[in-house]
């Protein structure tokens, strides 16, 4: 899939337009779930969250657990893409 991704970074300008602001989304969601999991820790703390989730805890090993993690694997390759 990366190497498909790379050949369209090269061809296909409006595309690698479009992946990258899906990269931008990616980042976006990622800094939302940083903010809510401070929230969650400032307003339970360590207790069990909602749905019997384990809260806070669960919540931090989401924090770097990118949607499109492709799209950021490429990201050393695509200076000798463009």
């Amino acid at each position: 899939m990366q190497q498909v991704l790379i050949e369209i970074y090269r061809r296909d300008p409006m595309v690698s337009t479009l992946c990258e602001r899906l990269v931008d989304l990616d980042e976006g969601l990622q800094e939302w779930r940083y903010r809510h999991v401070k929230m969650v820790q400032r307003t339970i703390g360590a207790r069990i969250g909602t749905g019997g989730s384990e809260g806070a805890a669960y919540l931090m090993t989401t924090l770097n657990r990118p949607v499109f993690p492709d799209l950021w694997a490429i990201r050393t390759d695509l200076g000798h893409a463009r």
